[in-house]
């Protein structure tokens, strides 16, 4: 009769351990951890299109998406010829320099 309390303690922990790992996730604002990111310059009536072969979810004048298999800067023009202009495009948190985003734009 023993080892059943011993039992209930283990499966306890055992739920309060896997749960840890994902209480971050569940805390973070949505769109945060993109791949992608981009600023464009007139807000957009679509909320979700394809752009370089990823899917964006766009609110206003941000738009955000999943890490691609093309180079960013192929990216950042396919989202520019469905979105317009790109005023600041990020990759994995580091944003394109400006002769980047020129080419982008261009």
């Amino acid at each position: 009769m023993t080892r059943r309390p011993q039992m209930i303690a283990l499966s306890a922990l055992t739920l309060a351990v896997a749960a840890v790992p994902q209480a971050p996730l569940m805390a973070q604002p949505q769109g945060t951890g993109a791949f992608y990111v981009a600023e464009i310059a007139t807000p957009l009536e679509a909320t979700r299109m394809a752009a370089g072969g990823v899917a964006w979810a766009c609110e206003g004048t941000s738009c955000v998406a999943s890490r691609g298999t093309a180079r960013p800067l192929r990216i950042c023009r396919e989202l520019k010829r469905k979105a317009g202009e790109i005023t600041r495009f990020t990759v994995d948190g580091e944003a394109l320099a400006d002769d980047q985003l020129a080419r982008c734009n261009a």
